[in-house]
Formats: C-alpha cells, structure tokens, sequence
C-alpha cells in the first residue's frame, strides 16, 4: 500500500491545469482555463480548471474533480493506479508501507499469477500467429467467423496446441513455477503427477479486468471437433484472481468508450462482443453465459448507469433477457433490451451490418425494460391465474426502481397497458417494498440479494409511513454545498452554553448545533459524514473546508466537493479581491458573515418545513389507515394539528402565508 506521507507529496505535487492539458486543449479565460470537455462530445468548451482551487468542472455534463478523479475518470483508473500514474509523472518515488508477512505471501501469490496468465496469454498469442498449426487451424477458424486480424490481436485471441503436455514444458524450461501453473488453472495434476493442459487444441479467448490483467482464459475446441464433445467452452477453474460472477468479457476494451457514450450493451458472448468492435460499436461487455451478478453490476456502474440488453429473438434469447433485469433495476440502472429479428444473434447481426445501421436498429427498436416484461408475459394471455402471477411479476419489477418519478410513472403506464386499477397495482407494489423493507438491507429473497428499498412518491403512499429522515433534498444538498464551501466561517460569536461557557460558531458548527437541537439529522450518508468531519476540524485554527474536502481521501467526498464548488446553487460569498483599505475589508468580511448567516438559517428552516411537511403526509396516511380505530385516529389528529401549527409558525419565519 501507498503509505500516507507519499499520497500528501503526491496531492501537493499534482497540478491540475498541467494533468488536464496532457488530455484537452486549455485555453486561459480569467483566472482559469477552458477547453472541449474530454467526457462528452460538444462544440463549445464548457470544461473549466481552477487552477486556485486544483479542480476542473464540465459545466455540461458535470463531470470532473481533483487531479486525481479526472485521471481516475479519464484513464479509468482505479484509486492507487491514478496515484502511482501522477507519482510517474512527478517523478515521485512510491513508498509502500510495510505489508504483514499474511500480506506479503498473499500479494506475491496473486503477483506470480498475474505473470503467469500474462506469459501464457503471450504464449497463445504467439502460437496463433507464428506457429503453422496454429495459422493453418486457429487462426483459420477465427477468420471463418469473420474476424479481421486487428481485431484478432486487438483482443489478444490465441491458439493453444494439441500436445497436451507442451505447456506445461515450455513454462516449466523458462522458470515458471508449477504451482503457479496449477493455482491458475492453465494446467491440472493427474494421479501419475503429470501436468496437463486445460486448453490443449482449442482456441483461447484472455478474459482481462478492468485494469487490463490477464485474469482467466475460455478455450472453444473447434467447429469441426464440436460433435460429441461434452465441453465445447472450457473456462478458468475460480482461483484467487478470477472468478466468472465478478468479470465481464471486454471490459477492458469498452471501459472508454462506456464512459463516453454513457451507455453499456450487454451480449452473451466472447464472439458477440467481439464482433460488434468490428462492426465499429465498442461500449459492448458479455457475462458469457454465467448469472448476472451484483459484482458484473457494480463494474459497470463505475462508468455508467445506462445499460441496453441484446438477445437474439428466439425463446433462449427471451429468457437470457428476463434474468438478472431486477438486480439491475434494484441497483439503479436505466434497463432496456433489444431482441434482434429472425432469430439472429448480435455476432451475426453485427457481421451483416454496419455500425451506423446497427445503432439505427438500437434506437428504434430498443425497448424500455417494463413495457418490453409487460408486452411479454401479457401478450394473449387469457388463464385468470398466469396472467395473475404474470402482473405480480411486473409490479415486483417495478417496486425495485429507484427513481420515484419513474417508479411511479410505471405504475400508470402499467395500469392503463392490462386495464387494471392503478390504486391495485399501488398497493401490491407497496406489499413488496413494504416486505423487503421488514428485513435488513443484507437480507435475501428466493436467493437474490434486496436492493435498496424505493421512497415512496406522489400517488404511491406506502400502507407503513416511511421515516421523513430517508432521502436528501435540494435543501440537503445545498446545506452540504454551505458546510464545503464555507464550513469554517465564524458566523455567531459569544455563544453561550447551558454551563454558562461561550462559543464562537461556525457554519457547521452552528448547523449541528440547530439540528441537535431538533433532533434531526441529515438523510445522506455522505451529506452526514461531511458534516461530521467538517465540525470536528473546525477545531483547528488553519482548517479550510474547501480545500479539504476537495483533496478528501474519499474519493466520492472530494467528487461532490468539486461538483459543489463549481454550483453556486444560488449561494453567495465568493471571495473578491482585496479592497484597498482595512475599513473596507472589515465591512466586506461583516457583509460575507452576514450573508452566510442569513443564507444557513434560511437552509435551516427549509430543512425544518421539508421535515414536517412529510411528516403531515406520513400522518394523513396513517389517520386514513386508523378510520375504524376511533382511540388511534384521535391521538393522530392532535399530531397532526400540532404539526400544522409547526408548519404554519414555519411559513410565517419563511415569509409564506400561513397555511391553515
């Protein structure tokens, strides 16, 4: 691990304008610099770099950061490979701490199988190209599927003889150890002791992470040897570097082209994916066969939340197309799915048509996720009870959508398609959140992890009232936005304690003190987390919140914190520059504090008036519920005329009229 002291040198090191301008175009505008954001295709520059506050902003996309997220987000880079490419560039010498000796074997193991997959990959390669059974039988094959030789090597496909023991031989002659050779799976040990090869005359397919390792390999024994073989794919057995649930099949090929065009294609297979990089679309990954997997998910969330399934039309394609599509609703991406026509599938589509008449037949005729399951499982449908199990299916889809305006627009369109009351379809889609709900986040149902549980929204009222403190507003984003741009000014002094102590409070200081007060907290983990360091670093004479929270280890923190110091979301109190004289100065910070103070108690009441205004709506739920229950609905009613006095004493600080 990179120790503490080396990331500070490199952070100190790092210059924003001269890691951006190795990637875009700057030009000087003011006290910045503007260039062509290198995220999304546009024709006037709206990326902005700060050089003061070391952070650049696309004021278009919203991407940016640090010197460290762009290049994590440019390159796709995890974390410490962005630190150790910035240490590159600086000439920065990396210091590892000292790993335990259980760390040190562990990490040599994984090292030595990384070399390993490497020299084999190499080893296939090599054989494909240069060896004359290897042109004569593997790369003929590859080229009878129609595979160009640059993509061929593009892919870094290979051929691997039918001498079962040449391997083995040839690792073993260049020092390549066999424990290695085994812990990979490149070769198994028979009760005799001999090493054999898995991937013995068949064509190889190097499956690679993210970061571009080698981590595993898929043999295909040849078309003229299919009949009779049990195995016509042979994978990787699971080993410390790979496991099939957590990869993607060209990951490393797409994870640019991914991020640009903020949208992944799912296929089945290597030769699907493939072939759709010869056919000129690259944003295109393959979870070859194996069930989705919340891994396979989270890699792709990394670089974006679109995803389009594509099947061939027949009955497999269809079913490949239902599974895992609720695991994905449920973590947040945008589902939709094409099914190709006549049976095809996306290797032989991709092979008969181009790349601009192959995005043509995806923007027509890709449908979204929820109409397509709703045309599919309703389609002639008539027996009461499949159409029954058939609805449930759909609403339980539904229920796992994260986004509430979707969800709920779902709900309406779903209604009006099978003609059944939409309050129906509420209350069951409310039956299930409400039974994922009852068990913790880590619980399962019928052995699919839960997603996170949906707030409820207009028209979607949950039968148990959720808590008003579960989901961020725009008032909560923007009281985070206060706390990083301006956490550490002092805007109340000589406050005074219960004990008689007085306090000089700053803008988080004063926000956890009025929310303690109330008893309220904020809704997002991050928003809360922020708030927290930001209070207790307030105790330090030199804290500077923004510079900070943009330079956070978190790299999620120091994202936001880029986002915010670029969004004024109305808020005031930049910084001007110096006035000629101290009386000037003086009024000028009087007028900044005054400002910060007027803006952060207005945040403070707005965040009051959202919490009551949802805790109203919770009550008026549960008074309808409690209609029969003459004893509850009188305590409810007394609840919920306090909470209208509360509201009403609220509008009237806000300057509203006030509600009766």
């Amino acid at each position: 691990m990179i120790d503490r002291q080396t990331v500070e040198r490199i952070k100190d090191a790092a210059n924003i304008v001269e890691v951006v301008s190795e990637f875009v175009a700057l030009k000087k505008s003011g006290a910045n610099y503007k260039g062509l954001c290198p995220f999304h295709n546009e024709k006037t520059p709206s990326f902005v770099v700060s050089p003061a506050r070391g952070t650049c902003h696309c004021f278009g996309c919203g991407k940016g950061g640090n010197s460290i997220n762009f290049i994590m987000e440019h390159q796709q880079m995890t974390y410490p490979e962005a630190l150790r490419w910035l240490a590159n560039k600086y000439h920065i010498e990396i210091q590892e701490r000292e790993l335990t000796d259980r760390e040190r074997e562990e990490q040599s193991l994984r090292e030595s199988m990384f070399i390993v997959n490497e020299w084999a990959g190499k080893y296939f390669e090599g054989l494909l190209h240069e060896n004359a059974d290897g042109v004569a039988i593997g790369k003929q094959y590859f080229h009878s599927r129609g595979f160009r030789d640059d993509i061929i090597r593009k892919f870094q496909l290979g051929y691997d003889l039918a001498d079962r023991y040449a391997l083995a031989k040839t690792a073993l002659k260049l020092g390549y150890k066999e424990e290695f050779l085994v812990s990979t799976g490149l070769c198994y040990k028979t009760d005799r002791g001999e090493l054999i090869d898995r991937f013995a005359g068949r064509v190889v397919f190097p499956w690679h992470s993210v970061s571009g390792k080698i981590v595993g390999f898929t043999a295909r024994v040849l078309d003229s040897r299919t009949k009779g073989v049990n195995q016509k794919y042979v994978n990787s057995p699971a080993s410390e570097i790979y496991h099939k649930d957590h990869e993607l099949y060209g990951i490393w090929q797409a994870k640019k082209a991914i991020a640009n065009e903020d949208r992944v294609y799912m296929v089945e297979g290597q030769a699907d994916v493939i072939a759709l990089h010869q056919c000129g679309i690259e944003n295109v990954v393959a979870n070859s066969g194996t069930a989705l997997s919340f891994h396979q998910i989270h890699t792709l969330h990394r670089f974006t939340s679109n995803i389009t399934l594509i099947y061939d039309g027949d009955a497999a394609g269809i079913h490949a197309a239902l599974k895992g599509t609720d695991m994905l609703l449920s973590e947040g991406m945008n589902l939709k799915v094409l099914l190709l026509p006549d049976g095809q599938d996306p290797d032989e589509f991709a092979r008969n048509h181009t790349a601009a008449d192959f995005r043509q037949y995806i923007e027509a005729h890709q449908a979204d996720f929820i109409q397509f399951k709703t045309d599919l499982l309703l389609k002639d449908e008539t027996d009461p009870k499949k159409r029954s199990d058939a609805i449930n299916s759909i609403v339980e889809s539904i229920s796992l959508v994260i986004n509430p305006i979707l969800r709920d627009t779902y709900i309406h369109d779903c209604a009006l398609r099978i003609g059944i009351n939409e309050r129906t379809l509420i209350n069951q889609m409310n039956n299930f959140i409400r039974d994922r709900r009852s068990g913790s986040t880590a619980s399962q149902q019928d052995g699919v992890p839960v997603g996170p549980t949906p707030e409820p929204n207009r028209g979607v009222q949950m039968v148990q009232p959720v808590s008003p403190q579960t989901q961020a507003s725009k008032v909560e984003r923007m009281l985070a936005q206060m706390i990083i741009r301006h956490g550490e000014h002092v805007i109340y002094r000589n406050v005074e304690d219960e004990e008689g102590h007085l306090h000089n409070l700053s803008v988080a200081q004063f926000i956890r003190f009025s929310l303690d007060a109330d008893q309220l907290q904020l809704k997002d983990e991050l928003f809360a987390t922020i708030l927290d360091e930001a209070v207790d670093r307030c105790a330090y004479p030199d804290f500077k919140s923004e510079p900070y929270f943009l330079h956070h280890d978190d790299i999620r923190i120091s994202q936001l914190a880029a986002e915010m110091a670029s969004d004024d979301y109305g808020l005031s109190g930049k910084k001007e520059a110096e006035p000629l004289n101290e009386a000037d100065r003086r009024q000028r910070e009087e007028n900044i504090t005054e400002g910060l103070r007027n803006q952060t108690e207005h945040l403070l009441l707005d965040f009051r008036m959202d919490y009551v205004e949802q805790h109203l709506k919770d009550l008026m739920d549960q008074i309808k519920a409690a209609a029969s229950d003459m004893e509850r609905l009188k305590k409810l009613m007394e609840e919920y005329r306090d909470m209208q006095d509360i509201r009403n004493k609220l509008a009237k600080q806000l300057g509203n009229n006030i509600i009766v």
